[in-house]
């Protein structure tokens, strides 16, 4: 990746003129498939929850909060400082906090992504098995090594996801982007007649600096005009599929609207598209969510050090096969990791970039108006945290209490 090659003894280049080679499409591409990243099926749950009115209300109002801390984070990353080292989420925590910062940045990377990941790779698990049944004309689970979802899962992390992660520049995703994003498109067009789709938060933020890094021509305008059609096209996309899905089943849909489909349509033709358009999508997408963690390794464990790609392959090794063991022998490492994840996701879109524009934009008084919305942006979302933290912990509780019942 471009911003790897900050480790090279060579002086440090404005980030400004470092060439980018990503085109303004595949990075909309990459920033689209990054938000595609925290949920499943669950906007026209929370529709069903909320009503369509204010539904609509607060996905319009995460979305523009969203944008307003990817511009936070653009501005930040242009006067925190004048060299590459600028495009690290870790590193603006650094130069911001020091120490505490750039753990707090790398830990709620991890923590969100690798939770991403578990769910992705679940996805895979629980369902590429019910696809295979399907096309064989199976009526129940036969038992065999191709219907066991451990196997599988272990099967596509090596051939599809391991090789998409082992590519040097995050901007060469583009085009397998593009085509989860087609997927998801595919997906739009059939809940407008059938079933619904899945649902994702806004969660991009640790990719937003990356994928400014490789942009070609880049500059902080071009940045977030990529940003605002990324984040555009996802709101579009989420309104229709959770509108679509709660107009479909309306106070009886379920958290995970495939799963009500599986009930009624069990070998229904158009289901098993859909349901192999999920996994594909989210198949393509695990190697964009893996590019942040390996990132932030390289740059807390390796800095300093020019790049190896023995050490790049053997660290996305090593986060997938990780991966594969929680999925594979830990059951509920999902619920676990989206309670934590729910922290780490309201830290990365909200918190450290308010925090890291504070601390470091110096051009702008604090109490200008700009600096006052920021402050008020940074501590209700504290507050907001702190509660998650605590239904978390008490949820959390409840969960693990439930796992020494079973042992």
């Amino acid at each position: 990746m471009v911003y790897l090659c900050l480790d090279h003894p060579s002086p440090p280049l404005s980030f400004l003129q470092h060439p980018g080679h990503a085109s303004f499409g595949m990075s909309v591409f990459n920033l689209s498939n990054a938000i595609m990243g925290s949920g499943i099926l669950g906007l026209s749950f929370a529709m069903a929850n909320t009503g369509i009115v204010l539904f609509l209300v607060l996905l319009l109002g995460v979305s523009i909060l969203s944008l307003y801390s990817i511009h936070l984070l653009l501005v930040t990353a242009k006067e925190g400082g004048k060299h590459l080292s600028s495009l690290i989420y870790e590193k603006l925590g650094e130069r911001a906090f020091g120490w505490p910062g750039k753990i707090t940045a790398f830990g709620s990377i991890i923590l969100q992504n690798i939770g991403a990941m578990s769910s992705y790779l679940f996805i895979v698990k629980y369902e590429l098995p019910e696809v295979i049944r399907t096309f064989l004309g199976l009526e129940e689970n036969s038992g065999e090594w191709y219907l066991n979802g451990n196997y599988l899962v272990v099967f596509v992390s090596v051939g599809i996801i391991l090789p998409l992660s082992l590519l040097k520049n995050l901007g060469y995703l583009g085009y397998t982007s593009g085509f989860s994003l087609s997927c998801m498109v595919f997906f739009v067009g059939v809940t407008a007649y059938t079933i619904p789709i899945l649902a994702f938060a806004f969660v991009c933020h640790p990719e937003v600096l990356p994928i400014f890094s490789e942009l070609k021509d880049r500059s902080q305008k071009k940045m977030q005009n990529v940003s605002n059609l990324s984040i555009l096209a996802m709101v579009i996309m989420y309104m229709l599929s959770a509108l679509f899905g709660y107009l479909t089943f309306y106070d009886n849909v379920e958290a995970e609207l495939l799963h009500t489909f599986i009930k009624v349509y069990k070998f229904d033709t158009m289901l098993l598209m859909v349901r192999l358009a999920v996994l594909t999508s989210v198949t393509l997408t695990v190697p964009i969510v893996l590019f942040p963690i390996r990132s932030s390794i390289t740059t807390l464990l390796f800095a300093g050090r020019e790049f190896s790609w023995f050490r790049h392959i053997l660290i996305a090794a090593a986060i997938l096969a990780f991966n594969n063991l929680l999925v594979i022998f830990v059951p509920t490492i999902r619920d676990i990791f989206g309670f934590i994840g729910s922290s780490a996701a309201t830290l990365l879109i909200f918190i450290l970039p308010a925090a890291f524009y504070l601390r470091l934009v110096k051009s702008i008084p604090l109490r200008s108006p700009q600096k006052i919305s920021v402050s008020a942006l940074y501590y209700l979302a504290s507050v907001y945290t702190t509660s998650i933290d605590l239904c978390c912990y008490f949820q959390l509780l409840l969960i693990l209490s439930s796992c020494n019942t079973v042992w």
